[in-house]
C-alpha cells in the first residue's frame, strides 16, 4: 500500500445516514475511498434502504480532472476481455462500435464494473418497456429485439466487438490485463477538450487575457493551486532554446506545503511536416547523462526490456535518460498492484521481473536500445557529437498516416486563404 492508502486503513468504510428517494425513510449511503492499480483513487458509494430494499451504486474520482480528455478503444474476442474492469465516470460515454450503439454520459452516473457486467446494464435497461412497445409500437420493439440479442451475443461471446470508452474528464478507465506492459488490445488516445466539454462539467470558460500571456525573456508566474493538497501554488513558465532543436516552453510548480512538484515541457513553433522516429544504441552510463526532451505526443520504448509508453504517458519531459526512466519506474512502482492483496503470485513475478530489468538499464548492465517516436516532431534527443552526426543515434523522419493526423486534428486544419 502506498502512504496515501495508510491514511484510509483507519477507518476504510464511512457511513452516512441518507434519504431514500423512493419510500422516504432513511437508509444507508456507505463510503469507500480505494486505489485502482495503474489508475488513481475512486469513491465507491453504497446506497442500502432498509424499509424498501432500494440498492443502487456510484464510483466518482477521488483525483483532479486530468489536463487532458482520455479516449480507450478496446477489442473484445476472447472470454477474459469480457471480465476486464471498468471504470466510468459520470462524464464517460461508452460505444459498441460494430454495432453503432452509444450510452451518453447523462443516462448514467459513475459506475465500477466488468465489460459483462456493463453489457448486463445496457440489455436490462433496453428491456424495460419492451412489453408496452410490443403492444403500442411493434416496428419500434423489434428494431430495438435485435439490438438485445446482438448484445447477448456479445456477452455470450459469440461475436467480437470493439469497445470504446471516451471521457473528457480523463477520469474512466479500461483495465489493462498485460500491465505494466503496453496492451495490444487497447489504443489509448488523448485530446485537449472543447469549450462545450468544459462547459458541460462546470468549469469556467473564460478567453485568457492576450497581453497577459506575451512571451518575453523571462520568467512568466501564473497562480494556482496544488494538485495534490489544493494549496495555493505558483506555475513558472519561460521559453528555452534547444540548441540544434527548437524552441520549447517549460512550465514547473512546487507546492510549499506538501512539497509537490511537477514539470512540464510543450514544444513551440509549427506543427511539423513528417514524424520523426530516434533510435539510440546505449553502450555506457554516458549515455544516461544525455539530455532528452519527451513532448506530450511521444511514443518511447525499450525493446531489450519490453517496455513501451504510449503518447501521453508522463506528459511533456525535459530531463535526461537516466531521469526519464526513474520517473517511469517511481510512476509504475506507485500505480502497480504487486504488493496489494488483490495481485496473483503470476503478477508478482511479472513485477519483479521487470522493474529487475528496468534497473539494470539504470545501472547500464548491457547494451540497450531507447526509441523515442513522435508523430509531430517535437521530441529531442542529445547529440553528444554535434554539429557532426552521432554513431550512436538514427534519425528517421516518416510521413504521418491519416488516422494520426485525424488524432491531432490536421486533416481539418486549413491554413490558407482563411
Amino acid at each position: 500500500l502506498t502512504e496515501d492508502n495508510k491514511v484510509f486503513e483507519l477507518k476504510p468504510v464511512t457511513e452516512i445516514e441518507s434519504l431514500c428517494m423512493q419510500c422516504e425513510e432513511n437508509g444507508t449511503t456507505r463510503l469507500l475511498l480505494t486505489k485502482i492499480p495503474h489508475f488513481k483513487e475512486i469513491v465507491v458509494m453504497a446506497f442500502e434502504c432498509p424499509h424498501c430494499g432500494l440498492k443502487n451504486n456510484e464510483v466518482q474520482s477521488a483525483a483532479a480532472v486530468a489536463e487532458q480528455g482520455h479516449k480507450q478503444v478496446c477489442t473484445i474476442n476472447k472470454p477474459e476481455d469480457l471480465n476486464r474492469q471498468v471504470i466510468k465516470s459520470e462524464w464517460g460515454t461508452v460505444r459498441f462500435e460494430e454495432l453503432d450503439f452509444e450510452i451518453p454520459s447523462e443516462s448514467q452516473r459513475g459506475i465500477l464494473s466488468t465489460v459483462d457486467g456493463i453489457l448486463d446494464r445496457a440489455i436490462e435497461g433496453l428491456s424495460q418497456e419492451q412489453p408496452q412497445r410490443k403492444e403500442l409500437y411493434p416496428d419500434i420493439y423489434e428494431q430495438i429485439e435485435r439490438v438485445i440479442q446482438i448484445l447477448k451475443d456479445y456477452q455470450s461471446g459469440k461475436q467480437p466487438f470493439t469497445f470504446v470508452l471516451d471521457d473528457p474528464s480523463g477520469n474512466s478507465f479500461i483495465e489493462n490485463l498485460n500491465a505494466p506492459n503496453a496492451d495490444p488490445k487497447i489504443k489509448d488516445h488523448f485530446y485537449n477538450r472543447t469549450k462545450e466539454m468544459n462547459q458541460m462539467m462546470g468549469f469556467a470558460t473564460e478567453e485568457p487575457d492576450p497581453d497577459a500571456l506575451a512571451l518575453v525573456e523571462e520568467v512568466h508566474v501564473f497562480p494556482g493551486n496544488c494538485s495534490r493538497c489544493n494549496y495555493p501554488s505558483d506555475t513558472k513558465m519561460h521559453m528555452l532554446d534547444i540548441p540544434h532543436f527548437k524552441q520549447v516552453i517549460v512550465m514547473a510548480t512546487v507546492c510549499e506545503s506538501c512539497g509537490y512538484k511537477s514539470n512540464e515541457v510543450k514544444a513551440g513553433g509549427a506543427v511539423a511536416e513528417k514524424g520523426r522516429r530516434i533510435t539510440l544504441k546505449m553502450t555506457d552510463a554516458e549515455d544516461l547523462n544525455r539530455d532528452i526532451l519527451k513532448s506530450e505526443t511521444c511514443g518511447l520504448s525499450i525493446p531489450e526490456i519490453e517496455l513501451e509508453l504510449t503518447p501521453g504517458t508522463l506528459g511533456g519531459r525535459f530531463t535526461t535518460i537516466e531521469g526519464l526512466l526513474t520517473q517511469v519506474k517511481e510512476e509504475l512502482e506507485s500505480r502497480s498492484s504487486m504488493g496489494g492483496d488483490s495481485a496473483t503470485p503470476e503478477q508478482k513475478q511479472r513485477y519483479a521481473n521487470f522493474f529487475a530489468k528496468l534497473d539494470q538499464v539504470l545501472a547500464m548492465q548491457g547494451e540497450f536500445t531507447i526509441v523515442l517516436d513522435d508523430p509531430l516532431a517535437n521530441s529531442h534527443l542529445q547529440n553528444l557529437y554535434a554539429p557532426d552526426p552521432d554513431p550512436n543515434m538514427t534519425i528517421e523522419d516518416y510521413e504521418r498516416t491519416f488516422e494520426q493526423n485525424e488524432d491531432f486534428g490536421l486533416n481539418d486544419m486549413v491554413t490558407e486563404n482563411y
